[in-house]
């Protein structure tokens, strides 16, 4: 196995995992919480990769971080290079393309607690802030686990937009799944397959887990 792109799926996997984690819970906390009319359209915009193509979406990412629109040139005129077939560019497009997977799980575990217990807090003079970590959060954890691990598990094994926006650059964009590509296009199977089992195996437990986890939280939210 070639544990340099897995090494690097892992890292990039951390990445956006803890990029979602931070972007993820005020997105869904507004989504849950707010009364704007519209809010139909933002959840419809993050839910938007679920169902694109993951080539139309790597193409209008790939198209927006380029010299010629304003985030590529801004970029650039920063740091003197473009953002796509680097890592940073990889990262850009995981975390977009792996957007849903965290916030919506979070918004699930958010709908869940109880509003009565929200307003109880509130009445008792905790700010919105104290709420939210206070109460919120710890009743909606099976939620947030499962956002973050969904997001994990997802960029393990991108393939459509990683090749699309990263390109198969050894070392810096060929990841796991570009890895068995490469192999499965030489013929080399017994490798492809290694490769291919191990992943197999990985997405299991991430799915045991996530399982698991939500079982036993849901086994504690009925002792209270």
């Amino acid at each position: 196995m070639n544990w340099e792109a897995i090494l690097l799926s892992v890292k990039l996997a951390l990445c956006v995992a803890g990029i979602l984690l931070a972007a993820g819970l005020p997105i869904a906390y507004w989504v849950t919480f707010s009364r704007w009319r519209w809010k139909f359209l933002i959840e419809a915009m993050v839910a938007l990769p679920l169902v694109l193509p993951p080539t139309v979406l790597g193409y209008y990412i790939l198209v927006g971080l380029g010299p010629r629109h304003f985030a590529g040139k801004v970029w650039q005129s920063w740091f003197g290079h473009t953002l796509p077939f680097t890592f940073g560019g990889l990262l850009v497009a995981s975390v977009l393309y792996s957007l849903p997977f965290a916030v919506q799980p979070i918004t699930a575990g958010f709908e869940s607690v109880d509003r009565r217990l929200i307003e109880a807090s509130w009445t008792l003079g905790a700010s919105r802030l104290s709420t939210f970590f206070r109460v919120i959060l710890p009743l909606s954890a099976s939620g947030v686990i499962t956002g973050l691990v969904l997001s994990f598990a997802h960029t393990i094994g991108e393939f459509g937009v990683v090749l699309m926006v990263g390109g198969n650059i050894p070392g810096v964009t060929r990841t796991v799944s570009i890895e068995i590509y490469d192999q499965v296009q030489a013929a080399n199977y017994d490798a492809a397959n290694r490769t291919a089992l191990a992943l197999l195996l990985f997405s299991f437990v991430v799915l045991a887990l996530i399982y698991g986890t939500n079982r036993r939280a849901f086994g504690l939210w009925r002792r209270f």
